[in-house]
């Protein structure tokens, strides 16, 4: 039995007051009597924790039991949440949720219908709570008096600041690779964690654009096909500078 229960039995048992056997027991009747309420009322710390725990188990689920602190750090972010991500780790841990690699897919710019598409991450939320948290980006086409040019660029939501832009005669994995290695650099070269949203054109699914994303630590995400509006921040950016 706690000191707090035998406080409480003394008074239904015995009828002694509270005042007496907290005096006894050297404890406070202030202490006392917030454990009584205890139970009964949580402490908005309580609540918050409790409804935090309980968005951190929705996005782990989501993610297919993959995500770790960080990616769902990131996600929380975006949800307006203010968390460390030694918070949310410690919060996994009481959870038992471990988060882990999802297997690395073999993918070929030969065999066009085996490439996977990567999962949707921003589900039309174009916005961010930091820079170098999502980043979105496309491809265009212009049309000059010497032919077609053809344009990609990579925008931060935090900021709507242009990173990376290449343009070429081509629309190949080696335009949208510039365009991005542009935004890597703007950024100091450290952008491992950032999210980079894009449709899921075939340059962006090729090996050569993997690869890159890979070894920047920059995570994928693609919207549907034939939907202008999953990807309505670039496709927003772009119509601005048709000629």
């Amino acid at each position: 039995m706690t000191v707090a229960g035998f406080i409480a039995d003394q008074r239904t048992e015995h009828g002694v007051p509270h005042t007496i056997a907290c005096r006894a027991l050297g404890v406070s009747e202030s202490w006392f009597y917030k454990w009584r309420r205890r139970p009964a009322e949580p402490t908005g710390r309580e609540v918050r924790r409790a409804e935090l725990a309980e968005r951190i188990r929705y996005f782990f689920a989501a993610s297919g039991n993959t995500y770790g602190s960080p990616r769902i750090t990131l996600d929380l972010w975006a949800e307006g949440w203010q968390v460390s991500e030694n918070t949310v780790a410690k919060i996994m841990a009481q959870l038992g949720l471990q988060g882990r690699k999802p297997p690395r897919r073999r993918r070929s710019l030969t065999r066009q219908g085996k490439r996977k598409a990567a999962r949707d991450l921003v589900h039309r939320r174009f916005d961010a709570v930091a820079p170098n948290v999502l980043w979105v980006g496309d491809m265009t086409e212009i049309d000059t008096g010497e032919g077609k040019l053809y344009l990609a660029t990579v925008i931060d939501l935090f900021s709507r600041r242009l990173l990376g832009y290449a343009m070429g005669a081509q629309h190949d994995a080696a335009l949208v690779s510039a365009s991005l290695k542009m935004a890597a650099a703007a950024r100091g070269g450290n952008v491992d964690g950032v999210i980079f949203h894009s449709d899921r054109g075939s340059e962006y699914s090729s090996e050569a654009y993997n690869n890159l994303c890979d070894r920047l630590g920059v995570v994928q995400s693609m919207g549907r096909v034939g939907s202008a509006l999953d990807n309505a921040a670039a496709e927003s950016f772009h119509s601005t500078i048709k000629v």
